[in-house]
């Protein structure tokens, strides 16, 4: 039997412990709904790239990052550098893993949690660190590993590019998606024939040009699925939070039974022990 005072020591930690969660909820609330209204769509960027593809006829155009040359490919998970998200960061890396199991290639992880999760299952990675919270801050970091995932395309043939990341589809429910990024596929299929479109001359070589805004696009794209990222991990960590409260409440209402009856145990004992104990003095007289 446990003794009353652990139980009641058992229930005051649980009532602190519940007190931090709430607040700790609240703050994973707050910078979800900060962090929403920041963030920035590109949709007019695609639409402006794409729109340049018209002229280009890019069905015409041989380039690596619109014709695969090779199957090998390489697949970024994006993670984070904190906890609490229930299992988010493995779900991220094992989708990027079953990727690289489908066509083999290299894996980029952002994150600590991710890098830790592919080391434990003795995966080569090469790794980044988690995203920044500011705008200025992942948009560089979007930057450095748009200009590094292409170093290597060229650098070790490549033909494919895809990034693994979770997706917030509102504050309780997170989804993790893959993107294909390389090769390059608009949105809309261009004809000139259909579109009436005449060919047009250009100063420069149109793989070069289908190129540089490909690479725009890239580091935008990347950008945005930064802050969608970081906005999932706010998501998550509230569930998960919310979660343990709720193991939490469920484990105090079977404390404060188990309380009540421990109680009213002793308080049994007590009485028999002194209607025994006048008994027993009576007797005497």
């Amino acid at each position: 039997m446990k003794v009353l005072s652990k139980v009641k020591g058992d229930l005051e930690f649980n009532r602190g412990l519940t007190s931090l969660i709430d607040v700790l909820k609240n703050i994973a609330v707050a910078q979800f709904r900060t962090l929403e209204r920041k963030l920035k769509s590109f949709e007019e960027l695609v639409s402006s790239v794409e729109s340049f593809f018209e002229f280009l006829d890019i069905a015409k155009v041989s380039h690596p990052f619109l014709s695969p040359r090779t199957k090998r490919q390489i697949v970024v998970a994006v993670t984070s550098d904190t906890g609490l998200l229930g299992g988010l960061n493995m779900k991220v890396v094992n989708t990027a893993i079953e990727e690289l199991n489908k066509i083999p290639g290299k894996l980029i992880v952002i994150g600590e949690r991710g890098r830790l999760r592919a080391q434990e299952l003795n995966i080569p990675t090469t790794s980044f660190s988690g995203i920044g919270m500011e705008e200025e801050e992942r948009y560089s970091q979007a930057a450095q590993l748009r200009d590094y995932i292409v170093d290597n395309f060229f650098k070790e043939p490549t033909g494919y590019v895809k990034v693994v990341y979770p997706r917030p589809i509102s504050l309780t429910v997170q989804r993790v998606d893959t993107v294909s990024f390389l090769p390059y596929a608009p949105a809309k299929k261009y004809s000139f024939a259909e579109e009436g479109i005449i060919d047009i001359i250009t100063e420069s070589r149109r793989g070069d040009i289908a190129e540089y805004l490909i690479y725009i696009w890239m580091g935008e794209r990347l950008f945005e699925i930064f802050g969608l990222s970081r906005l999932a991990e706010f998501g998550a960590r509230f569930v998960h939070l919310q979660e343990s409260s709720q193991k939490l409440s469920d484990l105090s209402k079977k404390l404060r039974l188990e309380y009540f009856r421990i109680s009213h145990e002793l308080i049994d004992r007590n009485m028999r022990d002194l209607f025994a104990a006048r008994l027993l003095y009576e007797g005497k007289k």
